[in-house]
């Protein structure tokens, strides 16, 4: 579905100088994959994340989505960040629906969805995500978890082929991010969207992903792809699978390899 081809990445910074973010990044994603992406501060992470996105120009390589060329951003590619990027002024369905607004009817190409309709699909993200009863809440009056599942109920009802999450959890505290976890891997059973997810957490990578993606430290390259060997549906409990544990100590000693070489 997503094809990233000898990507490069430069950035010009103070005194003239360039940081080379992407080194020549080679990386395909298929059709209802759930890919996490690990690796160093500083390695390109959210850069390639921004990249497929269209939200950031690349210096050279080639990045397409069904063979076409991402150019810019699109409504088949949604992204999550980790601040919720909610419109205060807006309830928590007002949110929501703002995501269909430029949804159009597959059926007949251009009618648009009817007020009514708009507010079924709501109620069923809203629902999706265990926002039942919150409905005409406003931001400001819901906690973090609770804002992050407004953000991921909006990304979804844009129906996107692809959901980019730059780590969407990162701010939030141990308890909700393991119930936001077991959300989300409930979600993407049932909507089953290509997903491609960005996360310091190795656990996290682990419990969520099909495969994971280790990049290298700065200039950002793959390092490895490990292809996680674990059935779904996945919980909190499966990080007792010693299939689990053999994965994540796996990774997180590559990744850790590569911390130490940055500090000599």
């Amino acid at each position: 579905m997503i094809r990233i081809e000898d990507v490069h990445k430069e950035y010009k910074v103070e005194g003239g100088k360039s940081v080379n973010a992407l080194n020549g990044v080679d990386l395909e994603i298929g059709k209802n994959e759930f890919v996490c992406v690990v690796g160093p501060s500083g390695c390109g992470k959210t850069t390639l994340l921004n990249i497929i996105a269209g939200l950031e120009p690349y210096d050279s390589g080639k990045v397409t989505m069904h063979g076409e060329d991402i150019v810019g951003p699109g409504p088949e590619r949604g992204v999550i960040f980790q601040q919720y990027a909610l419109f205060p002024w807006m309830t928590v369905r007002k949110n929501i629906e703002y995501g269909m607004k430029f949804l159009r009817k597959k059926t007949s190409g251009a009618e648009r969805y009817s007020k009514e309709e708009k507010a079924r699909m709501a109620d069923h993200y809203i629902d999706m995500v265990n926002l039942t009863g919150f409905e005409d809440s406003f931001p400001k009056a819901l906690s973090g978890g609770m804002k992050q599942r407004v953000a991921i109920a909006r990304g979804y009802a844009q129906n996107p082929e692809v959901l980019l999450m730059d780590e969407p959890f990162g701010a939030l505290d141990a308890q909700t991010r393991a119930q936001l976890q077991e959300d989300l891997l409930q979600t993407w059973e049932k909507e089953k969207k290509t997903v491609l997810f960005i996360t310091h957490d190795v656990e996290e990578a682990v419990l969520l992903a099909t495969r994971v993606v280790i990049m290298s430290a700065r200039p950002g390259q793959i390092k490895e792809i490990v292809d996680i060997s674990l059935p779904y549906p996945r919980n909190q409990a499966t990080k007792l699978d010693p299939i689990f544990i053999e994965h994540r100590n796996y990774i997180w000693d590559t990744v850790y390899k590569m911390y130490l070489e940055i500090r000599k």
